[in-house]
């Protein structure tokens, strides 16, 4: 049995559309995306059109991630003021431009079980963990914060959300963390994707990555408006996207508060962070 899990493409559609041939020029049994194929980049609709497509041609299965879930929240709830407005105004502009087809992501399950013709061969599959799609696996996550993010009794989980991928063990269960399609944070700025493929009885893991044409995927962030309409903090993902690292966190470690506050503004310290860089 052969399975493919991808995630974390954030509207990123060059990268997508490689990792789907990649995948199915293997050919793989199942083929699961695991969350957050919207948001944070510029293409989120013709991904989420591209996705449906396979879904309902080729069988491929869904699962919410948690920017599927803040697009759709956006989509229903006003900003609670102008900063939060400002803030997240990149996640409003996302859902005005899969508004006509969101239907297509309703529904999406929080995790997906399955097990191949093999004794103790069940796979786990979700978006962050069992701690919820935010609580991640890393490198950093100690074995005793483990416990409490792994279903019990699998020989297999895979999750992702870090956008790094990993490979690692807790006693008998393997776990994969498949990375992201569209914007990796671990240095290496190409696609990533996981293949699983059952082989005496056991789940052989890999992580596959992918080099994408990144020079047309930054003229979508630009020719589509989606840095000069997203707001400032499009700034700071843009530069995370092109540097395969995480910044955002740092920013608002920085500034979070400062802004909140109103002792700087929120273009103010996106402008600073970026200058510091």
């Amino acid at each position: 049995m052969k399975v493919a899990v991808f995630s974390d493409v954030q509207g990123n559609l060059p990268a997508m559309e490689v990792a789907v041939e990649h995948i199915l020029d293997w050919n793989p049994d199942l083929v699961i995306m695991a969350g957050d194929l919207v948001n944070r980049g510029p293409s989120s609709r013709a991904c989420l059109e591209l996705f449906d497509a396979l879904r309902r041609e080729q069988g491929w299965l869904p699962i919410v991630g948690n920017h599927e879930a803040w697009v759709l929240r956006c989509g229903q709830e006003r900003p609670l003021d102008a900063l939060d407005a400002a803030m997240r105004r990149f996640a409003d502009l996302t859902f005005w431009q899969i508004a006509e087809v969101e239907e297509a992501l309703l529904d999406w399950p929080d995790h997906i079980s399955f097990h191949a013709d093999a004794e103790d061969s069940w796979v786990h599959v979700t978006h962050g963990s069992m701690a919820g799609h935010r609580a991640g696996i890393s490198a950093r996550t100690t074995d005793q914060d483990l416990r409490g993010r792994l279903p019990e009794d699998v020989s297999l989980f895979v999750g992702a959300h870090t956008h790094k991928p990993l490979q690692r063990r807790l006693g008998r269960t393997g776990i994969l963390n498949v990375g992201s399609v569209g914007s990796p944070f671990d240095d290496d700025v190409r696609a990533s994707y996981g293949r699983l493929e059952l082989r005496g009885g056991r789940w052989q893991t890999h992580i596959v990555r992918l080099p994408y044409d990144r020079a047309r995927a930054e003229r979508d962030f630009v020719e589509s408006g989606f840095i000069e309409q997203g707001g400032p903090l499009v700034k700071i993902i843009f530069e995370e996207w092109r540097q395969a690292r995480v910044l955002l966190a740092s920013w608002h470690r920085r500034y979070g508060e400062a802004v909140r506050s109103g002792a700087i503004t929120l273009e103010g310290a996106v402008t600073e962070f970026l200058r510091s860089l």
